[in-house]
């Protein structure tokens, strides 16, 4: 159509433009819930329950947060009651690894939840996983297959990260990401009301638990 109207213009112009103003292609994203055949699956123990205190439910999920080139993984710990990022970490690779660091931090800050819940990706079902919560006597609660309703708490949290900062900023490097996603994750939690948290902020709810029933 450009050329139609004049103007010498190939492909490698117009996706050096699309870079610089940040436009891009809607297409499949890597797939992050990949399960693995043989590892354990358990049961989702949160329907009909009502979460009505910090620290009864944490949930964790990763997702891919795109680039300049390339994309690297988010994985968050986060509080169900309100809505905190407990924990989070950043990483190239798909490993269970930096799931388990960013699990140990937040146990670390924390203490340990009554359950924790995850989708059935190979990171979560992994015996390192499983064995980190089962040794701190943490009840494993996971996603029906396919299901992200199960963890909807999980996929607004993605939503507003990629839409707030994310789709905002064209990083260049991990590190980039990582100082972006750090000042907005702290922004989340201590400065960004919730609608669904009467206009608190998580670290409000967090810090001073609410007489607030969810049901999950």
């Amino acid at each position: 159509m450009l050329r139609a109207e004049g103007i010498p213009i190939g492909r490698e112009m117009v996706a050096a433009l699309m870079r610089r103003m940040g436009i891009e292609a809607l297409y499949r994203r890597p797939r992050t819930t990949k399960p693995a055949p043989g590892h354990e699956v358990f049961p989702y123990l949160l329907r009909d329950m009502a979460i009505d205190r910090p620290n009864q439910v944490w949930a964790m999920d990763i997702t891919y947060i795109p680039m300049v080139r390339g994309f690297v993984y988010l994985a968050a710990v986060l509080d169900w009651f309100s809505r905190r990022v407990l924990a989070w970490r950043l990483s190239i690779t798909m490993e269970t690894d930096f799931c388990l660091e960013a699990v140990d931090e937040a146990l670390a800050r924390h203490g340990a939840p009554a359950i924790f819940n995850t989708d059935q990706g190979s990171q979560f079902t992994s015996a390192e996983f499983t064995s980190m919560l089962a040794r701190n006597a943490i009840a494993i609660s996971m996603d029906g297959k396919g299901s992200w309703r199960d963890n909807v708490f999980v996929e607004r949290l993605w939503r507003s990260v990629k839409y707030e900062e994310v789709y905002l900023h064209a990083y260049d490097t991990v590190a980039d990401a990582r100082a972006g996603l750090g000042r907005y994750l702290a922004f989340y939690n201590a400065r960004r009301p919730h609608s669904s948290l009467d206009g608190r902020t998580p670290d409000d709810a967090y810090f001073n638990a609410l007489p607030l029933a969810v049901a999950a």
